[in-house]
């Protein structure tokens, strides 16, 4: 692991160029003063970093396209039609390795657990309704059908049946499907409308019986159990991001992996938990950790570290005034608050407040002491989390200074829009330094000390001051005769701090992938 000094620090403030081997894909200015600006290092390349894992972002269209070749595999591996060779995928759930190991075994099984008619199944449809596949609307020519759901059975009305033989009005077919559809979100097993029937409504049919918008929906269904039922899949959580990710990162991994996942739109998040980008801490302590600010068992710290029990009823009293006299408000009982002997005696010969009692006072005080230490020591990283996560939402705002910063600079320098970038990307970093800070105190909360846990904390503090720099650095109102000092000093810190977070995420991931930190709580 690499460790910076402050000295450091300053040096590279007085660099007027910078080699070219830390920047890896960021910034780099040439002699020619040609700038390459920072690209973000796509996961898979040869630029991955140790703490990045390989992920591929799939828009709708993509996700289609990638059902369709499985189904267009699977239909012609096995020799059936593409309607049911996708309800059988959905079936298993897009697990093609367990559908063909179990449709060999037993292919009429198979087919009929899934809803489909059964190979060496006859059709159930009479020779005088028209059909051309597994399930479509049917008209009447000759035999006269009566709708199971309304019992209609007019001369000219059309009916449909799948292979299962029930037949039903078109009408009420349609309001079935709808129902299922739009109501209850239903798409991957919608089955015949007769009761007990488990035969599966296929595509063809839904795409025949109903309109376009209730089809869009239920396309939009399809998709999203496409993903929903694959584990190397995951939607964006962001809010309208239609967007998913594929990432194979097993379950097992996500003690010593933090899988952040970036989607076509460039939200980034947690592949394991679908949370907000949280590293250096793995899934398992991020949950543990927020469940502890939510939790009430700080309250009982607090109380327990700023309060006493009533020694006859044990309510909780909280000393308000100055005066020892203490009267529980519950059952009137008078005490003394410094040493919790009955009042009376404080005002007689058997006054003993004054002196220690060593067996009956050493385990409350013990006890008090040790409540107070955890409360500050949760405090103290609590703050720290709280406080980068408020300053990460305060840079936010940097955005519209910044962008109206560039545009000054533009105006009164020779930089054209794209040189100005930077001012941009410095925010970026600045708010992404602040991110991962504010996980690295929930990190080091439940930390063993250790050697280990001083280098870990010492990768955090040359974090820390050099995303303070770098703030304060884009909080300096522009100079216009030394922009391209400014211009110069942004560029060397915006590298810097990445150059500080990826040492700091790098070490914390090959430590966690050694077990060289050790936890008081089971991850």
């Amino acid at each position: 692991m690499t460790d910076c000094s402050d000295n450091d620090i300053e040096v590279l403030d007085d660099m007027s160029v910078m080699d070219e081997s830390l920047f890896d894909g960021s910034v780099y200015e040439s002699d020619e003063g040609d700038d390459v600006y920072f690209d973000n290092v796509e996961a898979g390349s040869s630029n991955k970093k140790s703490y990045q894992v390989d992920f591929i972002s799939h828009s709708t269209q993509d996700l289609q396209d990638t059902q369709d070749k499985q189904i267009n595999q699977v239909s012609s591996v096995l020799g059936l039609q593409n309607i049911e060779a996708a309800a059988l995928l959905r079936y298993f759930q897009w697990n093609k390795e367990k559908l063909f190991e179990r449709y060999t075994e037993a292919p009429d099984k198979v087919m009929k657990s899934a809803g489909l008619k059964s190979i060496s199944e006859p059709s159930s449809t009479s020779s005088t309704t028209t059909t051309t596949s597994n399930s479509l609307p049917l008209k009447r020519v000759k035999h006269q059908y009566t709708c199971e759901i309304c019992f209609d059975d007019d001369a000219d009305m059309e009916f449909t049946a799948l292979n299962c033989g029930h037949h039903f009005c078109n009408t009420c077919y349609e309001h079935y499907l709808r129902q299922k559809i739009l109501e209850e979100g239903e798409s991957r097993r919608i089955q015949c409308p007769q009761d007990q029937c488990h035969m599966v409504v296929d595509e063809h049919t839904i795409s025949k019986l109903v309109d376009n918008k209730i089809k869009l929906r239920y396309d939009r269904l399809l998709n999203r159990t496409f993903v929903d039922d694959n584990d190397a899949f995951r939607w964006c959580p962001s809010p309208d991001c239609e967007y998913a990710v594929e990432c194979h990162i097993p379950s097992v991994s996500l003690i010593s992996t933090i899988p952040t996942v970036e989607c076509g739109q460039g939200h980034k998040f947690c592949f394991g938990c679908s949370l907000s980008d949280h590293q250096p801490a793995v899934c398992s302590l991020v949950k543990k950790w927020l469940q502890k600010c939510k939790d009430d068992s700080e309250t009982a710290n607090w109380i327990s570290a700023h309060t006493k029990d009533c020694p006859k009823c044990q309510s909780a009293i909280e000393k308000n005034g100055g005066c020892n006299h203490m009267t529980c408000r519950k059952c009137r009982y008078e005490f003394c608050w410094v040493c919790m002997g009955p009042w009376t005696e404080h005002r007689s010969s058997y006054y003993a407040c004054n002196r220690f009692d060593e067996k009956s006072g050493t385990n409350a005080r013990e006890n008090q002491a040790k409540s107070r230490a955890s409360l500050e020591r949760y405090l103290h990283y609590y703050n720290r989390f709280a406080n980068h996560e408020q300053s990460a939402k305060l840079d936010q705002d940097l955005y519209k200074k910044t962008e109206r910063k560039m545009q000054e600079m533009q105006e009164t320098s020779d930089l054209s829009w794209i040189e100005v970038q930077f001012l941009k990307k410095a925010v970026d970093v600045t708010v992404e330094c602040r991110m991962t800070l504010k996980w690295t105190y929930a990190f080091a909360f439940y930390l063993e000390k250790s050697h280990q846990t001083e280098i870990f904390e010492d990768n955090q503090r040359d974090l820390e001051m050099a995303t303070e720099q770098l703030s304060e650095l884009l909080d300096k109102p522009l100079d216009e005769e030394n922009i391209t000092q400014l211009r110069q000093n942004v560029l060397d810190k915006t590298v810097y701090v990445k150059q500080r977070r990826e040492i700091l995420l790098d070490d914390t991931l090959n430590g966690l992938q050694e077990g060289r930190w050790k936890f008081f709580i089971e991850l």
